[in-house]
């Protein structure tokens, strides 16, 4: 590790399931490496989970809350670090930074903001390590949506020279970058990933994700459901955009539905949703795709992913794994490379994907 730098990556994204952290070190010298050392994931308490959940809507004394749980969030981005380190048996003195997205309470482009909860300053005092955080800012800032991020790692690690690929990662909400040979890399939301059947799932069975699609698949598509859904206008609006709970959330879902439906059908519906919408945004925007890979908690939903090769069958589809790159872990080793970036004072948006006027370097450092 010693001609290497380190740094730590930590995602907690739409689905509010937990925190995924990882050791990820970068050669200094070309070919500039990466290589994920360990990795950790720790879920959310359900009481924090719900705190969060709650959060999304205006409510009495929000502000106080949100201090609160800021502070909280800081220390499970601690505990989480902790165990990560001891896991790869590594001192936090031998870490350059830690990128911490930190946990999306808010995101309202349009109306110039975006809000990611955990406290960076608490969290370099109980690491002792620099951190990195509020990527999102700064190209909002500069007339961006502050999302997509991950378009440009991906077009670092996951480019290939003559072969047209898409990158599509399934989390709380889609999100895909098209790398297209010897073309710019562009990238945007599609729209809802797991967030819809998460929740609905969570209210009908108690479950937090339905395991393989199997709840899903029990249920027939309700096509007036299905063509309602797909009337949504953000679905409809040009790249570059971006989207999160504000949005998409169950009483939008509900103001879909007339009631007296079988809650499976509702289930295999939303599958049904997700999946159009990643696929119409493949067709529509990444036209000659040879090889689509996946990442996020949505590439292990095998109902989801079986729908997409049958919508996309002239393409390969597969997990970023064999990429060497872990489908469950893409999106926090990217928040280490984003950290590293801003330590270097490189810029590391995409104008391309995010709408922003000029390159930016993002984050704010809280130095341990």
């Amino acid at each position: 590790m010693s001609n290497q730098a380190l740094y730590v990556g930590l995602m907690s994204g739409t689905s509010l399931d937990g925190i995924d952290a990882v050791l990820v070190a970068f050669a200094p010298h070309p070919p500039h490496s990466i290589q994920c050392l360990a990795s950790h994931y720790q879920p959310y308490r359900q009481s924090l989970k719900d705190s969060l959940l709650a959060l999304h809507h205006p409510a009495h004394d929000e502000l106080h809350q949100a201090q609160l749980i800021s502070n909280a969030l800081a220390q499970e981005y601690a505990s989480a670090t902790v165990a990560l380190l001891q896991t790869a048996h590594c001192a936090s003195s031998q870490v350059r930074a830690i990128g911490c997205h930190g946990q999306t309470i808010r995101h309202r482009p349009e109306l110039g903001y975006t809000v990611q909860l955990g406290n960076a300053a608490l969290l370099a005092e109980l690491s002792g390590i620099s951190v990195v955080s509020d990527f999102r800012s700064r190209d909002l800032a500069a007339g961006g949506q502050g999302a997509p991020l991950v378009p440009v790692f991906h077009d670092r690690v996951m480019r290939h020279p003559t072969i047209h690929r898409v990158i599509v990662n399934i989390g709380g909400i889609s999100n895909l970058t098209n790398l297209p040979p010897g073309q710019p890399t562009t990238g945007f939301d599609c729209g809802p990933g797991n967030l819809l059947m998460d929740a609905w799932i969570a209210r009908h069975h108690g479950k937090s994700y339905d395991q393989d699609g199997a709840w899903a698949t029990t249920g027939h598509v309700i096509p007036a459901l299905l063509r309602a859904l797909l009337q949504e206008p953000f679905l409809h609006t040009a790249p570059p955009k971006s989207s999160g709970r504000d949005l998409f959330n169950l009483a939008w879902l509900h103001s879909k539905l007339h009631g007296g439906e079988s809650p499976a059908d509702v289930q295999a519906s939303l599958l049904a949703y997700t999946s159009r919408t990643i696929s119409d945004a493949i067709q529509h925007y990444c036209e000659g795709v040879q090889e689509i890979y996946l990442c996020g908690g949505g590439s292990h939903n095998l109902a989801l992913v079986q729908s997409l090769q049958a919508s996309l069958g002239q393409c390969s589809i597969q997990s970023t794994d064999v990429l060497g790159m872990n489908a469950d872990y893409v999106e926090a080793i990217a928040f280490a490379w984003l950290a590293q970036q801003t330590m270097g004072g490189h810029s590391a948006n995409l104008p391309a994907a995010t709408g922003a006027r000029h390159p930016c370097i993002l984050g704010a450092i809280y130095q341990a």
